[in-house]
């Protein structure tokens, strides 16, 4: 797949930086899987303990997979910016491009270094935090790192009973149901879950949903504990990869967290939290968005 370079020298201009001086920005990217933009500067202790690991990645895998790097220096000077790019295996923007960084910055919402964004190879956004994706993944298996869809990661969910049973997806087909982000040891948590059993239990799995306990507890023994208060399904404990793509799909930033989907999988309340505890008896059950009033 050759994506669209013209995109890439609109977005970097004409050249980048080389090991050995500049280079054609159309033949550098040219045929490129995944370009990632590294935002980072030396003086920043995390980026330091970052770099040399991202660059033995990327000589020993990534570069293979068909990506390139470009280094967006923050750096304070250009000395500083030639002795850090020294470290690196890949190219850079032109430190004197000040105005441009500034305005990749500002586009691809850059708050803080070490920061990775990963472009496809028509530079539409793969991820902004390919920090994380590369860290998790450093020798390419699912590169370049697409996010995966919700139908794609529930065919892998393997989904706990009551009784011990393990069932896949197919326990939530066509059912009202919620993904219960929740740990033993978030107070919030422990005050709301007991609440949202009751309702459950009084209430709302007669009325159509179903609830899939998703832990952020730090290990088996606190799972199978919390699990005891829950009166419904639960993720298997050992899918921390598949937990992490789901707190990745939602946005989930906090728990407790209740995200209410409807029968087709599509999403109906990313606060499900606050429809329920405002409904605890269904009456508005599956709580779709209220249409504004004209």
């Amino acid at each position: 797949m050759s994506g669209n370079v013209e995109k890439f020298v609109e977005l970097l201009g004409e050249k980048l930086q080389g090991k050995d001086g500049e280079i054609s920005t159309r033949d550098a990217l040219l045929g490129k899987e995944a370009v990632m933009l590294y935002f980072s500067a030396h003086w920043c202790p995390p980026c330091r303990g970052f770099t040399p690991k991202f660059a033995e990645w990327y000589s020993k895998d990534l570069k293979a997979k068909g990506s390139e790097v470009i280094f967006v220096s923050s750096d304070r000077d250009e000395d500083s910016f030639k002795d850090y790019f020294k470290e690196m295996p890949w190219l850079a923007l032109t430190y004197s491009e000040r105005d441009l960084k500034e305005k990749l910055s500002k586009k691809y919402k850059v708050q803080g270094i070490p920061t990775v964004v990963i472009l496809d190879g028509s530079a539409n956004v793969i991820t902004n935090d390919g920090r994380a994706a590369i860290s998790g993944d450093p020798t390419g298996a699912d590169f370049p790192w697409k996010p995966k869809t919700l139908p794609e990661i529930m065919a892998g969910l393997k989904l706990v009973g009551k009784d011990g049973s393990v069932r896949g997806p197919e326990a939530v087909k066509d059912q009202v149901f919620a993904f219960y982000f929740s740990a033993h040891w978030c107070p919030p948590c422990r005050g709301f879950t007991p609440q949202l059993a009751e309702w459950y239990s009084k209430d709302l799995q007669a009325k159509g949903l179903e609830v899939v306990f998703v832990s952020s507890d730090k290990d088996k023994a606190s799972y199978d504990e919390y699990y005891k208060e829950m009166p419904w399904l639960a993720l298997d404990f050992s899918q921390r990869d598949e937990k992490e793509l789901l707190s990745s799909h939602f946005g989930v930033s906090g728990i407790p967290a209740l995200v209410i989907l409807d029968k087709d999988g599509s999403v109906i309340s990313t606060e499900g939290r606050g429809a329920i505890s405002g409904d605890p008896a269904g009456a508005d059950f599956p709580w779709y968005p209220k249409q504004l009033q004209t």
